[in-house]
């Protein structure tokens, strides 16, 4: 049996593909239905450890990671065989089914389609063979009339899965029914046939006001209007980009029971999605920090991951920001650096093979943490369950106000994607004079050291701490909503807004 195949395309980037995909897997999954979510093609630095070949690990993004889950399905590989990770404005890492491929790394995009089409196709077939249902996103819009000839992320991988497609676009940004029947129109006249219905999403307002462009609309191409999806904003899956949403989040209001949590935005950000539990916690208010002054007044500052470690630190420098995040630990601030933000917190960080683009010698780092970092061509893959020291070893690094003390024997779950090899070395620095030791404090199952503390100053190879229920009742004393629950609030959403029978007719066999 060959699977049904439902794809959502947008008229632009950011018009919530990936929202919309996620909700239809749920939904899907939810009648009882075999689903598996495709996308042939991810530009994201958002990127989790999944299952892959020959028993080995592989990456994919972070998006078709929670379309798994919401499809209620293990993910591999398959589901995002190819995924780019940007690391500067002109280059990124190209990972094929899982695995960096470093000669494509020079390929033109034009000639790379041709190289990497064949492993979207197959991943694609065998999804559709084992499936019920796959659910596909497309990436960016399919009308890119410059690009069409070598596009295989849309109507190349509509066509040869003959997939039902919904075309979605973000009135909120005005121009949303020219955005529609210029997409429809742009396209040939058989792609144009696989359109079966128009998403009007984050509509603000009475939707009685927007006739009659839906019924204009589709006189003009044939294709009704499905639904109108009224914005939505805390919803709690998290933004395919990480801050696409950036506005601050939780109370405003000053309380000193309000924990105020900034998190450093990085142009080189890896990850953020991880942080969307916080977004959703009691008492905390969430901000991305791009100046010094976003800093005022947080009693944490979080370093996240990086795509290119010594980039965002000299960007840090250039901003002031790690003057900042240094006197924001010395007044007894809490820091906590994940990954790339780890190696940040070290004294130093070397990469003498050019891992992050070019050779270069030791790179000085904001020096919170007595700790090393060397940069090595080989990616560590991990899916990681890890604890932390007990409350002794805690109370012993001289951080009698640190929050991290309530993380003492917590065992939590999560992964780790990184180049860096880190090891503690103990020096004078000037940096943080009133911090005593660097301490390991959290160790994986074989007791190799995944995290260290000092004073109130932590750092963490473990990403999706958040994500963990553990860490978040022992950090928070509460938990943000399951990501399950969030995953039935998607459903239920589209079950309301979609006119009725839309969902079901996509995939029957008419």
């Amino acid at each position: 049996m060959i699977a049904r195949a439902v794809m959502v395309l947008g008229t632009t980037s950011g018009a919530g593909k990936s929202w919309l995909a996620t909700a239809l897997c749920r939904w899907y999954a939810r009648q009882g239905l075999r689903v598996a979510p495709f996308k042939a093609q991810n530009m994201s630095n958002n990127a989790r450890v999944v299952p892959g070949l020959d028993g080995h690990l592989g990456e994919i993004g972070s998006a078709q990671y929670f379309q798994a889950q919401a499809a209620r399905v293990r993910p591999d590989v398959r589901m995002n065989p190819v995924l780019l990770k940007p690391e500067q404005d002109t280059a990124s890492q190209v990972i094929v089914m899982g695995q960096v491929h470093d000669e494509l790394r020079h390929v033109p995009w034009r000639e790379r389609s041709n190289h990497v089409w064949p492993h979207a196709r197959a991943a694609l077939d065998e999804l559709m063979a084992t499936q019920d249902v796959v659910v596909i996103e497309g990436a960016g819009s399919p009308a890119e009339i410059n690009l069409h000839a070598s596009d295989y992320v849309n109507m190349r991988t509509a066509l040869h899965a003959q997939a039902r497609c919904l075309l979605v676009t973000d009135i909120d940004r005005g121009g949303a029914f020219a955005h529609l029947y210029g997409t429809h129109q742009l396209l040939p006249e058989h792609e144009r046939a696989l359109i079966k219905g128009f998403v009007l999403n984050r509509f603000r307002g009475d939707a009685s006001l927007l006739a009659p462009g839906p019924d204009q609309l589709q006189a003009l191409t044939g294709v009704p209007t499905l639904a109108v999806l009224p914005m939505w904003r805390g919803h709690g899956l998290p933004e395919e980009d990480g801050v696409f949403d950036d506005r601050a989040t939780g109370p405003i209001v000053n309380d000193a029971s309000v924990r105020r949590i900034a998190v450093l935005a990085c142009p080189r950000i890896s990850n953020l999605d991880e942080f969307q539990p916080l977004r959703s916690a009691p008492g905390v208010r969430l901000v991305w920090a791009r100046h010094p002054r976003d800093l005022d007044g947080a009693d944490w500052v979080i370093l996240p991951g990086s795509k290119h470690t010594r980039a965002d630190l000299a960007w840090l420098r250039t901003h002031g920001l790690d003057r900042a995040v240094i006197e924001h630990a010395r007044r007894g601030g809490a820091v906590l650096g994940i990954c790339g933000g780890l190696q940040m917190l070290g004294h130093s960080l070397s990469d003498p093979d050019g891992v992050e683009g070019h050779a270069g010698a030791v790179v000085e780092g904001l020096g919170l943490l007595d700790l090393h970092t060397r940069f090595d061509a080989h990616k560590l893959l991990r899916e990681t369950g890890a604890t932390f020291s007990n409350a002794e070893t805690f109370a012993a690094l001289d951080a009698s106000a640190s929050p991290w003390q309530a993380l003492a024997g917590v065992c939590a779950l999560g992964y780790e994607i990184h180049h860096g090899r880190t090891d503690a070395q103990p020096v004078a620095t000037q940096a943080a004079p009133l911090l005593r030791r660097t301490q390991a404090v959290l160790h994986d199952g074989e007791g190799h050291p995944l995290g260290w503390c000092k004073g109130q100053v932590l750092g963490l190879y473990l990403h999706g701490l958040f994500e963990d229920a553990a860490v978040m009742r022992a950090l928070f004393g509460a938990q943000a909503p399951s990501l399950d629950r969030v995953m039935d609030g998607l459903a239920d959403y589209i079950d309301q807004h979609f006119a009725p029978g839309a969902l079901a007719s996509l995939i029957d066999g008419a």
